[in-house]
């Protein structure tokens, strides 16, 4: 092999080692991915109480740090001033359950009294979710499933 074509192979490999180091590196700081996201509410009925459930997937590469989940109705202000990561503050945590390596499925659910049913909006609500990664990288979805109040 020519010392120019040897040369070539070299500085070829040390580019294609670079590119990995960085393509590991910036895939480690991708902020949290939100799948499988269900939302099933249940209204109030004969004396029993319904409930909301959500479910989500949520894959981070440095691990799931925490997930806050908040339901809100299409017509609020929410919709005219956009839902933001400040806003999910007060937001309620999920249980999250590690289910892969990066993966853990969490879960939220409320009962929801005939007093609640009876004095909330009725249509469409969305569900909201803000989800952290143990390096601090969040994802905001501020409609990760949609449920119907009738």
């Amino acid at each position: 092999m020519s010392r120019r074509m040897a040369l070539s192979v070299a500085a070829g490999a040390v580019v294609l080692v670079g590119a990995g180091a960085y393509a590991l590196a910036y895939a480690g700081e991708q902020p949290p991915a939100l799948t499988h996201s269900t939302a099933r509410y249940t209204a109030p009925e004969g004396g029993r109480d319904g409930s909301l459930t959500f479910a989500t997937s949520v894959t981070a590469s440095s691990g799931v740090k925490n997930v806050k989940v908040l339901a809100w109705p299409q017509n609020s202000s929410f919709a005219k001033n956009k839902l933001t990561a400040k806003d999910m503050a007060a937001a309620e945590p999920a249980v999250c359950v590690p289910f892969k390596k990066h993966t853990a499925t969490c879960t939220y659910r409320i009962a929801t009294t005939a007093s609640d049913a009876g004095s909330s909006p009725r249509g469409v609500w969305h569900v909201a979710v803000l989800a952290t990664a143990r390096n601090g990288a969040t994802t905001l979805d501020t409609q990760a499933a949609d449920f119907l109040v009738k």
